[in-house]
């Protein structure tokens, strides 16, 4: 932590061997998360998303984590929440990896954000994905509230980030005041809830089932931990009953997920 923030955010870079350029080029924010992603995985990072305890009945709220790092050195893990919101999911994975870097384990989200290394970590994320000489050209001078979500949602979908993100970089900037913030920050996540509920009302509407269970499955875990489940079977390291273990299914459901079958 004493090398600085800049230090670390061109460690990661050079780590992923992206740029926020490149990032950016991607056709929105998930795309861009899958980029960054698969980079991790490829340096040897294993990134799951994993939302519940095993079903809906047991979902975790977003407040109780939105990430968490276990900084081992043989298997490190970053694991995000899949119930936040999307456009998040790219910030959370590289507030993990600056952990990682520090070799310190942690939950993101349920804690006290002011922590220092908190604080650290998410000021590296930040300044890889939204410098401050970016946000400060942002105006909201004499606009209303409305027209404020409107201009940080342009930016945010031009830059691959949340709105909430632009939102509070733009209050640490000084061009909102900590209570215009706290407004637009809570009327962002009511629309982000209602825009989620009606994806869901026109699903059901269209009596679309969505993608396979397999399909969200392997999306979960990533494919660093399918790879590593898929090559240990084959080398007989890894016996069908622990691979279940290890993917979270059960064990009539490992060949399917590994496209064994």
């Amino acid at each position: 932590m004493d090398d600085g923030v800049t230090v670390l955010r061109e460690a990661i870079e050079k780590l992923l061997g992206i740029t926020r350029t490149e990032y950016r080029t991607e056709k929105d924010a998930e795309s861009a998360f899958n980029l960054l992603r698969d980079k991790a995985e490829r340096a040897g990072v294993f990134v799951l998303l994993v939302g519940n305890l095993g079903s809906h009945h047991s979902t975790i709220p977003v407040g109780a984590f939105r990430g968490f790092a276990i900084a081992d050195r043989l298997a490190p893990f970053i694991v995000i929440n899949d119930g936040d919101a999307k456009a998040a999911w790219s910030f959370t994975l590289l507030h993990e990896l600056a952990h990682l870097f520090l070799g310190a384990t942690g939950v993101s989200g349920g804690g006290d954000p002011e922590m220092k290394i908190e604080k650290f970590c998410n000021d590296v994320a930040g300044e890889f994905l939204l410098p401050r000489a970016e946000i400060e050209k942002v105006d909201l001078t004499g606009l209303d509230a409305n027209e404020q979500i409107a201009v940080i949602s342009k930016h945010a979908y031009l830059w691959r980030v949340s709105r909430q993100m632009v939102a509070y970089s733009l209050c640490k900037a000084g061009r909102l005041s900590l209570d215009e913030w706290k407004a637009l920050s809570a009327e962002i996540h009511s629309r982000w809830t209602a825009e989620r509920q009606r994806e869901k009302d026109i699903a059901k509407m269209k009596k679309s089932s969505g993608p396979s269970y397999y399909v969200v499955r392997r999306h979960r875990l990533g494919s660093a931990m399918l790879n590593f489940a898929h090559h240990a079977m084959d080398a007989g390291t890894l016996s069908p009953a622990k691979a279940a273990r290890v993917l979270g299914v059960r064990p009539r459901s490992v060949y399917p997920l590994l496209s064994l079958a």
